[in-house]
């Protein structure tokens, strides 16, 4: 077995790359400078084409993606903006891995991010051996998208310092970043065809960094809005846990109607008039959904159930807040008892699971 296969995870250029290998082969479109597909194929590779055989990835608003691959043709950066759970980093990394084949330079903000975990840093046994020289520098995302001409992702901008945020002003504007230390021609890293920039940011983290006037010009900006479909969300319920599940050894996928259950209470705490404050996002439904058919098969050996819905909601809707815990019970003591079917009859008898 293969280390490939053992990852949880493998990144978008190795879990699709007979199907990127597939749209280079045939594209015959003019591409950007530097890019790997035209925006044609990274289109098709981003939100599929039956037709040639290559899968559906995305499930939102195909001129979303034109927008955005549209900007990276351009000197500009794109910023992705959402509700947390509305896969801003995936269609990050694939539209990265259509664009530069490569979707791991990434940057993953927050409080403690530094400027040297963006542009580069040293390796300080060489540093103090030999000084400053490019044999001990350590490139880091920034450094090398540039110098190689890839995209490069930072993911939660904002949650970032604003003073770091702001170190990338003169890598976006003059697409130039200078290495202090160095002399000479080492000194300056100027940017190659192909680099550019996609960040993202949650709606709900807007004013925890707010991005500074000069930075948010360098930017154009994309918001990536929940699915409004029930039966679209479901379907990708079903089809990404039936993926985890199969991954965790799993020989039994929830059944539909429970999954119509899970979604729907899901939706109805997002958008009813007694919303949760917690995220209530289809990335969270995929989550829940993957543990109802863990809980069903290593417990029990069979389906996921209803009342294994209602054991799995209490940590991802309440999490530590007691009026989500109320409003949560509440739903399931008023609202699912209206509803027809056995499920909701089974989900409203299993309340009493609820921790509290």
């Amino acid at each position: 077995m293969t280390s490939t296969q053992t990852m949880q995870r493998p990144p978008a250029e190795v879990r699709y790359a007979g199907e990127l290998a597939r749209l280079r082969d045939s594209d015959t479109a003019p591409k950007p400078p530097g890019w790997a597909l035209s925006l044609e194929s990274a289109r098709r590779f981003v939100v599929g084409d039956e037709k040639r055989g290559i899968t559906k990835k995305f499930v939102g608003d195909p001129s979303l993606v034109d927008r955005a691959l549209v900007t990276l043709a351009t000197s500009r950066g794109l910023m992705l903006v959402g509700e947390p759970g509305t896969a801003k980093s995936l269609l990050s990394e694939l539209i990265a891995a259509a664009v530069c084949g490569e979707s791991t330079l990434t940057i993953q903000g927050g409080a403690a991010t530094t400027e040297d975990q963006i542009k580069y840093s040293w390796n300080y046994a060489l540093l103090v051996a030999e000084g400053p020289s490019p044999r001990s520098l350590v490139p880091a995302p920034m450094l090398r998208g540039m110098a190689e001409g890839k995209v490069v992702r930072f993911e939660e901008i904002t949650r970032c310092p604003l003073e770091v945020q702001d170190c990338m002003l003169s890598m976006l504007s003059d697409r130039v970043m200078a290495i202090g230390e160095l002399n000479g021609p080492d000194g300056m890293v100027f940017a190659q065809d192909g680099f550019n920039v996609i960040a993202t940011a949650n709606t709900r983290d807007r004013g925890v960094n707010e991005m500074s006037a000069a930075l948010k010009r360098r930017f154009n900006f994309e918001t990536v809005f929940p699915i409004a479909d029930f039966d679209t969300e479901l379907a990708l319920v079903e089809q990404e846990a039936a993926k985890l599940l199969e991954r965790s050894g799993v020989q039994l996928a929830p059944k539909r109607d429970v999954l119509e259950v899970l979604v729907r209470t899901f939706r109805d705490l997002r958008e009813g008039t007694d919303r949760l404050t917690t995220v209530m996002s289809t990335a969270e439904a995929v989550s829940v959904a993957h543990a109802v058919g863990l809980r069903g098969w290593f417990l029990r050996g069979e389906h996921g159930s209803a009342a294994d819905v209602v054991e799995c909601l209490a940590g991802t809707a309440a999490k530590d807040n007691a009026d989500d815990l109320a409003r949560l019970r509440r739903y399931l003591e008023q609202h699912a008892p209206r509803r027809k079917g056995k499920q909701w009859q089974e989900l409203h008898r299993a309340r009493h699971l609820l921790p509290g």
